[in-house]
């Protein structure tokens, strides 16, 4: 049984590969700024914020891997906040990096982002760039071994207001008008948060050890028709709104224009169907929207 740490592990993507590790016989210790609504009882959790962590903390003695899902994820985010996405992205990396070397961590496996491989997604974009590069320098270095993980589009149980899926589904409900903010040419290879934590449990496998690796999904979604079947489903018969603002800082075909260090596609068979976890997130977010009216 391997002794895990996983930072960021009360989030959205975070809280699901806690629970998957779990699941595959691994011990399981979060650490989060934030408490979990979904702490398992043979997890421990630890609320505490990165920055102040030493070397020799504790909490190290003994772990074989650290994840690294915490930091700022959201590029509206990003953007309008940049030293903090320094201190949260950048600087808690170069931290968590001097731990493992003080303490002998077999691996430690980065949450990137295609946007890295991008010149799209303004100062998000940049802050996992340039951590990519400070893990490549590190490792070689003081021989750490890693993996660098760089996810496309998540959506799916426990995701917040900020992820892109249920900003889109929760306006359709609760405003009742479809819109996107960027243009009818947008296609997404979006998958599913089971199937990425599933994949990121998988990447431990010793061929992923010094790899990136792109987890995104196995076929192209064209956004303009995900919407339009979408407003089916929920019977809105206003036109769909493509806002086509060019201040988003997103990507519109594919992110992949900037050429770091090429990685290898995880290649999985999905568990589920996209239209059918869409379903599941419109009956919750509708759950949601009558607690509110109701209260």
């Amino acid at each position: 049984m391997s002794k895990v740490i996983v930072f960021g592990g009360s989030g959205f993507l975070g809280s699901h590969v806690a629970d998957k590790l779990s699941s595959s016989g691994h011990q399981v210790t979060i650490f989060d700024i934030k408490d979990s609504p979904y702490l398992k009882s043979n997890q421990k959790i630890i609320i505490n914020d990165i920055v102040n962590l030493k070397e020799d903390d504790f909490l190290f003695r003994g772990i074989n891997y650290i994840y690294n899902f915490a930091g700022i994820s959201d590029i509206e985010e990003a953007k309008s906040n940049p030293l903090g996405t320094i201190k949260s992205n950048i600087l808690n990396n170069m931290i968590l990096l001097n731990a493992c070397k003080f303490n002998k961590i077999k691996r430690y496996i980065f949450a990137s982002s295609v946007y890295a491989n991008s010149q799209s997604g303004n100062f998000y974009s940049i802050s996992k760039k340039s951590c990519e590069e400070y893990i490549k320098t590190f490792s070689s270095l003081h021989n750490l071994e890693y993996t660098i993980l760089r996810f496309g589009s998540l959506y799916g149980q426990r995701s917040d207001d900020t992820n892109g899926i249920r900003k889109i589904l929760k306006n359709a409900i609760f405003n009742e008008n479809i819109s996107y903010s960027g243009n009818q040419q947008a296609v997404r290879r979006y998958i599913n948060v089971l199937d990425a934590a599933k994949a990121c449990v998988n990447t431990l496998r010793a061929k992923y050890k010094n790899k990136h690796v792109n987890i995104t999904g196995n076929k192209k979604i064209k956004v303009e028709q995900f919407l339009k079947i979408l407003s089916k489903i929920l019977k809105i018969s206003k036109k769909v709104k493509f806002l086509n603002k060019k201040t988003t800082g997103h990507y519109n075909i594919t992110p992949f224009t900037f050429k770091p260090k090429k990685g290898q596609n995880f290649k999985y068979k999905p568990s589920v169907n996209f239209y059918n976890e869409i379903l599941k997130l419109v009956k919750e977010i509708k759950n949601e929207k009558r607690f509110k009216n109701f209260n």
